[in-house]
Formats: C-alpha cells, sequence, structure tokens
C-alpha cells in the first residue's frame, strides 16, 4: 500500500492510497467470506457453501459494492496508523480508480489535528502556597456550629443584628418590571452574615413582624449573574417572622452534643485536622490548574473548527439538562445573563471549548511522550471504586459499557499527566 500525504490547510489533509491485490486479497476473502453465509445453493446446507462455489452465485454488483466498502475502510484505517493521522471528522471518499479486487487508488480529505507546539512541561516554577490553618480559623468554625445548634426564640422586637428574619422578598428595574433572581417567599436570612448583597441586611434592621419596607441597591460590578452585575434594583421586603438567635456556648457541653468529644479541646483538635486535610486538597487542586494554566499559555494548537463546534454542542446540551435539573430553562438562562444565544456561543462556548480541547490534546501528547498509560488493573480498580459509591442498579450497568470505561480511562490519563508536572516542577 503506498500512501501519499498533502496539507490542504492547517487542519486539513489529503491523502492519496493506493493498493494492489497483494493488500486487497485478505479484503476480497473477508468480504466473501461473510457475504457466503447467506448463499443458497442446492446440495449444501446454508452457510456451509464453499467459497469458490459461493463466489459464483454472488450478484457482481453486490459484491463488489460489499469488497469496495471494506476496502476503503480497512485501508483507510491502516494509513492513518502509518502515517500517524489524527482525524477529527468523517472523511470526504473520492475513488479514482477501481480494478475489481486487483487494484484500487482512492484519495480522501479529512479535518485533523493541526501542529501541536508542545511549551514547557517539566520544571515548571508553581508558585501557590499551602494555607496555614489559624487559631482563628477553628474560632470560626465553632461560631458556626454554635449558630447552626442555636435555639429559635421568637420575638415581636425590631430586627437587630444576629436575629433571623423570615421574609418575602421582590426586586423589581426602574420600569417596575421583576427580575429574574431577585425575589423569594418565606427565606430565612441572619442579619449580620453578609449573605445577600451589600447594604440588604442593614436595610432590614429595625423591622417588625409585619412590617414592609422598599429600599434601592445596586448590585456589585463582580456579581455571578451579568444581567444584574452594577443594575439599580428596587425591592420591597416583607419581614414575616422574627427569631432572636440564643446561641450557646461554646464549652466542654457543647462539644458533646456536636460529636463523640469530651472536651472543647477534643473538638478543636478535630476541627484542626479537617481544616489541614481541606488545606491539603485545596494545595493541590490550586498546583495542578497552575501547572495546566502554564502549560496552555506556553503551548499552541491548530484547532479544526468542526471538532470545536462538535465541542460547544455537547456543552450547550450539558448546560440544557443542568438548567431543567434546577427547573430553569435555557432562555430564563440567558435572560438573567443578559445576552442571546449567539452571543452566548461566541464569547462563552466557543472559547471555553477551545480552551478545554487544545489542554485534552496537549496532556495526550505529553503522555504520549512519557509513555504514560492507564493499566487495566488501574482502570477497573476505579470502576469497582465508582461502583461502590453508587447503589442505582442503572449507574453501575453503565460503568461497565466500553465507551463509557474508555471515557473514565481519558480522564484517569489526564489527571496522572497533570500529577506528573506536578511532581516535576522546579524545586
Amino acid at each position: 500500500m503506498h500512501v501519499e500525504k498533502s496539507q490542504l490547510n492547517p487542519t486539513e489533509i489529503k491523502i492519496v492510497i493506493t493498493a494492489t491485490e497483494v493488500e486487497l486479497e485478505p479484503i476480497k476473502n473477508s468480504t466473501l467470506k461473510r457475504l457466503a453465509k447467506n448463499v443458497k445453493v442446492a446440495g449444501f446446507r446454508e452457510g456451509k457453501v464453499p467459497l469458490q462455489i459461493a463466489e459464483k452465485h454472488l450478484e457482481p454488483n453486490t459484491y463488489q459494492a460489499e469488497f469496495l466498502d471494506e476496502a476503503l475502510t480497512a485501508l483507510y484505517a491502516d494509513a492513518t496508523a502509518s502515517e500517524k493521522i489524527r482525524p477529527v471528522s468523517s472523511p470526504n471518499v473520492n475513488i479514482l480508480k477501481f480494478v475489481p479486487f486487483t487494484e484500487l487508488e482512492f484519495e480522501v480529505t479529512t479535518e485533523v489535528i493541526g501542529e501541536i507546539k508542545l511549551g514547557n512541561y517539566r520544571g515548571l516554577k508553581l508558585t501557590v502556597d499551602k494555607k496555614k490553618v489559624a487559631a482563628k480559623d477553628i474560632s470560626e468554625v465553632l461560631d458556626r456550629i454554635a449558630l447552626q445548634m442555636s435555639e429559635r426564640k421568637e420575638v415581636t422586637r425590631a430586627a437587630k443584628n444576629g436575629d433571623e428574619v423570615t421574609m418575602d422578598f421582590k426586586g423589581v428595574d426602574s420600569k417596575g418590571e421583576p427580575i429574574n433572581g431577585a425575589d423569594g417567599k418565606d427565606y430565612p436570612l441572619i442579619l449580620g452574615s453578609s449573605s445577600f448583597i451589600p447594604g440588604f441586611e442593614d436595610n432590614m434592621i429595625g423591622m417588625k413582624p409585619g412590617d414592609e419596607k422598599s429600599f434601592e441597591l445596586t448590585f456589585p460590578k463582580d456579581y455571578g449573574v451579568k444581567a444584574l452585575a452594577s443594575k439599580k434594583v428596587t425591592f420591597t421586603v416583607n419581614a414575616k417572622l422574627i427569631n432572636e438567635m440564643v446561641t450557646p456556648k461554646i464549652d466542654d457541653e457543647l462539644a458533646q452534643k456536636v460529636g463523640p468529644f469530651k472536651t472543647v479541646d477534643d473538638l478543636k483538635e478535630d476541627i484542626k485536622k479537617q481544616l489541614e486535610f481541606e488545606a491539603e486538597q485545596a494545595f493541590i487542586r490550586d498546583q495542578q490548574n497552575e501547572a495546566v494554566k502554564q502549560l496552555s499559555e506556553a503551548s499552541s494548537v491548530e484547532l479544526p473548527g468542526q471538532l470545536v463546534d462538535q465541542q460547544v454542542v455537547f456543552e450547550l446540551d450539558e448546560l440544557r439538562r443542568n438548567l431543567a435539573y434546577r427547573g430553569q430553562t435555557y432562555q430564563e438562562f440567558l435572560d438573567a445573563e443578559g445576552t442571546t444565544e449567539d452571543a452566548y456561543k461566541e464569547e462563552v462556548l466557543a472559547p471555553r471549548a477551545s480552551e478545554q480541547l487544545k489542554i485534552s490534546i496537549l496532556l495526550a501528547e505529553i503522555a504520549e511522550r512519557e509513555g504514560l498509560t492507564i493499566a487495566p488493573e488501574e482502570l477497573q480498580a476505579q470502576i469497582q471504586a465508582l461502583k461502590a459509591e453508587y447503589s442505582d442498579q442503572n449507574m453501575q450497568q453503565q460503568l461497565d459499557k466500553p465507551e463509557n470505561q474508555r471515557d473514565i480511562a481519558s480522564r484517569m490519563l489526564s489527571q496522572k499527566v497533570v500529577t506528573f508536572m506536578v511532581e516535576n516542577q522546579a524545586k
């Protein structure tokens, strides 16, 4: 088999494949064996007709078409493997010459991953620092535990900091139109907790049960929902119930109520261990994220447009499913973000899809260069661990599907590469 490759553009190639009788003979035999199973000849049981006889009873056009289809598939696969071509789209095939069973020449154009310029991934200079657990951190957790175990005592006086106010609230814009995501009913809010935007809780101080109050606030410019960032909103709040939070003293008695602790010092030690564990996990994640970021900034990948488009469709489907799970439509989401579908695809999804694909390709390239793989026993151990997490029978069956196991193995390999980069950072 002869393969001639030419680059049409950075992410599209053309390959011309020529095969002679030597390469075509095994494919012919494979096609013949497959078709012979359905040939009926008097004196022979179905499926037991000798190949030489069965071949004479095959309809020529059907035989050649089946052979050609199998030959194109097999030869194209061999060519991409031998030339280390990574196609990302269905090939466009054009047959140039075909002498049945003895000679075949065809050309294929397909989109591929373009040039990969892999930046430095060994000796990275990671600057992440591990957070040290301070006495203040432990005290804050103790305060939260005490607050969670507080008794609620209904009062009729004016609300003050530390009280829990159950309220209905609604936000409207300058035209009096309701704002999505700026309303709630029977919502319990502890004043002074800084749970709401700046100024909201301050405006509720002094309200009594049954009071209604309106006030205007401006959402922070860095607010998570773009449609509300820097937006002026008029809130109307109805205070329905005020509870005074009777917070217990932080002592041995509280510790014993919280868990298997004899003293508050035992509880503090347990909190410290948990915070140190969380700090270690955050440190590992931050190092890995920085390693991937530095790799991406130092590298480049020519991505075919079709591959990015496919990833955008995947991302959009995932978003729709997540929104439906939360009881929100895609249009409601776009309205809350203050954008349109086309703008969201262009400004958010496409750049994110490109970056995800780029990182995935770069990590795969490092894995190949460094000989990093996922052994079968590693994969099976991970699958068994996942099965142990899910009692749902359908989920366990999903984990047995080959395509899902390939996806799990791919994620494991990416993680192994990132760990490799962190372990080989500059000391």
